[in-house]
């Protein structure tokens, strides 16, 4: 769906210091705007006129890609630079990947859902209780400060961190999360 000409400019380049990481920096009337759906998409603001993106799964030239279609279906100017572009134009390997039966586009699902989880944490919506080792991944139990999934259980870390079970109440998750990881269990998120 196009719009009306936005009167804002947008220039997506390379993070000279953090690799893969994306910088996006805004000019124009309405650069107020294309800021806001930039923080929609995950990109966050480091001053009047730049956001950063940088993801967990390292996959940002992928995610700057789809930002600057976003942005230019609603009439916004954007600019790559060309070694963000080479970038964009490279497929991600997701080398030792746990999930080799996975395409492309499952295993973006599967880390979406686990950059999400990532800023839940990150942001202080979700709150890890406890953690433990479970001999080959990490695994917790963390509750919801908001939302309907209040209480969970969560299995992995990064990019491939997943819900595994969701709980009514949170003495109901704890409980058995202790009786899953008894003496494994340590206090609080792992540092």
């Amino acid at each position: 769906m196009l719009h009306a000409p936005a009167n804002a400019h947008i220039y997506f380049a390379l993070h000279p210091d953090h690799h893969p990481g994306v910088i996006a920096t805004t000019s124009g009337p309405t650069a107020d705007a294309a800021r806001s759906h930039l923080h929609d998409l995950g990109w966050r603001s480091t001053s009047p006129t730049t956001m950063v993106l940088a993801r967990i799964d390292r996959d940002e030239p992928h995610y700057a890609d789809t930002a600057a279609e976003q942005l230019r279906n609603y009439g916004f100017t954007v600019d790559i630079t060309p070694g963000l572009q080479d970038e964009i134009d490279t497929e991600w390997e997701w080398s030792n990947y746990p999930f080799p039966w996975c395409t492309t586009e499952e295993v973006r699902e599967v880390s979406a859902e686990a950059q999400r989880i990532h800023d839940d944490i990150a942001e202080g919506r979700l709150v890890v209780h406890l953690h433990a080792d479970d001999g080959q991944n990490t695994v917790a139990v963390a509750s919801y400060t908001t939302g309907v999934r209040r209480h969970v259980h969560l299995h992995g870390e990064n990019h491939v961190r997943q819900i595994t079970s969701t709980f009514e109440s949170e003495t109901e998750a704890i409980a058995e999360f202790q009786r899953l990881y008894s003496v494994a269990v340590r206090p609080g998120p792992r540092h």
